[in-house]
């Protein structure tokens, strides 16, 4: 019965994820190393481009980083669970709809990897312009990002395809 259910597709499906996953992992995993090597967390440095190893306690992009380990906690278990929800959703939907979705759960499982393993995800692409900072993130940051534009941008243009046969 089981073997019914893995279709191809569920194949691509997880081999998305696999990868989204396994670039996040390996990413993280040579800058670790590399500032284990270097002694300190600069690890290169442009006019617009430092790769800085930070650990972050906190949510995406560094907000609501704290030293409390029971909300440290509660927050990696709350998500846990939006990953849930997250393959519910991908197991229901099609097309780049699903493709968007499994870009963010791969990337939602690298940092949350990264929770339970280090307790702190490290996050180390640094763009700026002179003394402005962006928040520093990471591969997983950036999949979950693209992954969020694209499940907004498909759900603007079916919103407005619905309002535009709804006129006619």
């Amino acid at each position: 019965m089981i073997s019914k259910k893995l279709t191809k597709n569920f194949y691509l499906n997880l081999l998305i994820v696999a990868l989204v996953y396994g670039f996040d992992r390996i990413s993280k995993l040579y800058i670790i190393y590399l500032d284990k090597n270097n002694f300190n967390s600069e690890i290169f440095t442009s006019t617009y481009l430092n790769i800085t190893l930070i650990w972050n306690r906190g949510i995406a992009f560094g907000l609501f980083s704290f030293d409390r380990d029971s909300f440290y906690n509660v927050l990696s278990a709350v998500i846990a669970f939006i990953v849930f929800i997250l393959i519910i959703m991908a197991i229901k939907n099609s097309g780049l709809k699903r493709f968007s979705i499994l870009i963010v759960i791969g990337g939602a499982l690298g940092n949350l990897h990264d929770r339970l393993y280090y307790s702190a995800v490290p996050d180390f692409i640094d763009f700026h312009i002179g003394d402005f900072h962006w928040f520093i993130f990471n591969v997983s940051d950036i999949f979950i990002t693209i992954g969020v534009i694209g499940m907004i941008i498909l759900e603007i243009i079916a919103n407005n395809k619905n309002n535009v046969d709804k006129k006619i």
